[in-house]
């Protein structure tokens, strides 16, 4: 895939703008091993067209990244003043804080998603500051769309953000453990309440572990938290497993929501596996912010879709939510709300499908068959369910 300059989008996000993002990414990567990696996933685009600008080679789905934000530019040429002024101001919000691109990306992918089934589009959120953020139209059909995201942390027992500066506070100190106590462990930790709020959790979470180890026990456990230290022991596990051998072994014992971390002093290591004492519940949060969101963002006027965006979510926990149908029931079960009334359809989508490595046709959708323009030729292509 051939890169697109990355000038036009810069020169509308602004020097100082880019740089000021870019020192608090670099800032964030000085926070440990742990949250740098989970940094550089959540800001995937702002690093791709950082290289882009610097001319280094794209990965597949960097450059899809930049191939998105390079259509920005020709968006706001068509624009009036009043608009490239909103969409500027957007630009401004999601290179902001722990703000992102991904949500500007998505309304540029639901956008061109659209458009290649043959729909005209107009950003009217911009253009005309309606709640909805695109007017879609075919044949005489005419469909509303609201953009929006959810973070996949809202559905999480125990969240990857919590999880990762956890490891690494504790990381050095269980690489001094390792070095006077010789093996192969393993740390199970059960978290019944979840891990959510870091500023109360962790300080204590790291005490405990540390607080066990130095006094040699086996195991502790209260209404926080159950930890227990054994020695690594798998089914066919051999002394010369590698890294990625255990780590399989591990995943198919704990299942897909546990999280893990390896701490390795020479030949020594303690894997630590954590998990929450309740499912994940994405798709259920799913359902909620649509209930939340879709009065507001829909005028009840003309047909509307949902199209949300759910981020911070990784490829394996994506498929499990698209095999096993969870995102399917929860928009099912919101078609029976009040609050679902002027909603035709709801689409999802995550980056994955930015890259073309997530659902086939670039989204997921799920028709409300109690709309009355569920049956409408025009809008088939918009609201016929994918599954």
């Amino acid at each position: 895939m051939e890169t697109k300059s990355t000038a036009p989008f810069l020169a509308l996000t602004g020097t100082s703008t880019w740089a000021n993002r870019l020192h608090a990414i670099r800032e964030q990567l000085k926070s440990g091993a742990q949250s740098a990696r989970l940094t550089l996933r959540r800001y995937a685009a702002e690093c791709a067209i950082e290289k882009a600008r610097h001319g280094q080679r794209l990965l597949p789905a960097e450059a899809a990244l930049v191939e998105l934000a390079a259509r920005i530019p020709a968006l706001y040429d068509k624009l009036n003043t009043s608009g490239q002024e909103r969409l500027c101001r957007s630009l401004d919000t999601a290179l902001c804080g722990n703000a992102t691109l991904m949500p500007v990306l998505h309304l540029m992918h639901t956008a061109g998603l659209h458009e290649s089934r043959g729909f005209a589009v107009e950003f009217t959120g911009f253009a005309r500051e309606t709640p909805f953020d695109l007017l879609i139209q075919r044949d005489g059909g005419q469909a509303e769309i609201a953009c929006d995201t959810l973070s996949a942390e809202e559905g999480h027992s125990v969240q990857l953000t919590c999880w990762s500066k956890l490891i690494d506070r504790i990381d050095h100190d269980l690489q001094t453990w390792l070095a006077a106590h010789p093996g192969r462990y393993l740390l199970k930790m059960t978290l019944p309440k979840g891990l959510k709020d870091e500023a109360d959790h962790l300080p204590a979470l790291h005490r405990r572990i540390n607080d066990m180890l130095a006094q040699a026990r086996r195991a502790d456990h209260d209404e926080a938290a159950v930890l227990r230290l054994d020695p690594l022991l798998l089914a066919g596990a051999q002394a010369q497993d590698t890294r990625l051998g255990m780590m399989a072994k591990l995943r198919h014992e704990f299942g897909p929501e546990a999280h893990f971390s390896v701490t390795e002093a020479g030949r020594s290591l303690l894997i630590m596996a954590a998990r929450g004492g309740a499912e994940n519940a994405v798709a259920e949060a799913l359902s909620q912010r649509m209930a939340s969101i879709a009065p507001a963002r829909l005028t009840g006027e003309k047909p509307g879709i949902l199209a949300m965006f759910i981020d911070d979510t990784d490829p394996l926990e994506w498929r499990i939510l698209r095999e096993k149908l969870l995102l399917e029931g929860e928009a099912r079960r919101f078609h029976t709300f009040q609050e679902a009334r002027p909603v035709v359809a709801v689409t999802c989508a995550s980056r994955y499908e930015f890259f073309g490595t997530g659902a086939p046709g670039g989204d997921l959708r799920f028709r409300n068959p109690m709309h009355p323009a569920a049956k409408s030729a025009a809008l088939a292509p918009a609201v016929l369910s994918t599954l």
